[in-house]
């Protein structure tokens, strides 16, 4: 069997783009871009399935790759996530995308789980209250990031510092401390954001010493890296692998 028959039996478990028929219109291109992606980058490294989607699917939406999205939203379930997890993806998006770029892939997903019978509103997965967001944020900045940032939400010049206020309140209160997934998921989920979207190196990089710091090795980013790499290119990848370089110079 040749690897692009290979290609296209793992495609019949894990769709992708020969849903387009684009088998048909742009042969060529499928026999590059799938011998690639289903042969060469599937078998790179040992990260299982289910990472790899969460990781892929966080990528499409940081670099807006709706129609790819909805593509692999529809193997999910053969990646064994869950739409609760799918939904928290989503969800964090906001907090290091904007709504503007987030809203089509929160409809695009409720139509998805809709047709897979999927009755919503999910189960809430909210942990904390609008008292104790900010104090439980913090303390999620502290886990992730170190001591140094218990007290960073009220740090910085008066007429901004309303905004670290809200990075501890909103960004970590309300979103990472949510049920469905754990810090080194969610720091996943944030570096693949921030790699896809391209121009946030300085978070990158912070987010990259974030990841190793709770686990996620240098050695696990690089495989986010390359599986992440047909689906937002090569710069981007490129520039995510110096930032994890940066940030290992920095841990040391």
């Amino acid at each position: 069997m040749s690897i692009y028959e290979k290609a296209k039996e793992y495609d019949k478990k894990i769709s992708s783009l020969d849903s387009l028929d684009l088998i048909d219109t742009d042969p060529d291109f499928m026999e590059i871009f799938n011998n690639f992606v289903l042969d060469e980058v599937i078998n790179q490294n040992d990260l299982d399935e289910k990472t790899r989607f969460i990781a892929i699917l966080s990528a499409l939406i940081g670099c807006q790759g709706i129609d790819e999205y909805k593509i692999m939203l529809l193997s999910a379930p053969e990646a064994q996530i869950t739409p609760i997890e799918i939904k928290e993806i989503v969800y964090q998006g906001a907090a290091y995308l904007g709504i503007g770029r987030v809203l089509p892939f929160l409809k695009a997903t409720n139509e998805i789980l809709r047709e897979r019978g999927i009755e919503l509103p999910l189960e809430s997965q909210s942990t904390t209250t609008k008292e104790n967001r900010r104090e439980k944020g913090s303390q999620v900045q502290v886990d992730i990031f170190g001591e140094h940032m218990k007290d960073f939400w009220k740090s910085g010049p008066e007429e901004s510092k309303h905004i670290n206020y809200w990075l501890a309140a909103n960004c970590f209160g309300d979103y990472y401390t949510r049920r469905g997934l754990n810090y080194k998921e969610r720091e996943m989920i944030t570096f693949c954001f921030l790699s896809a979207q391209g121009g946030c190196e300085p978070q990158l990089i912070s987010h990259a010493a974030a990841n190793m710091k709770i686990g996620n090795d240098k050695e696990f980013l690089i495989k986010i890296i390359s599986h992440c790499l047909p689906y937002i290119g090569y710069p981007r990848s490129l520039n995510a692998l110096n930032c994890v370089n940066e940030a290992e110079k920095k841990e040391k």
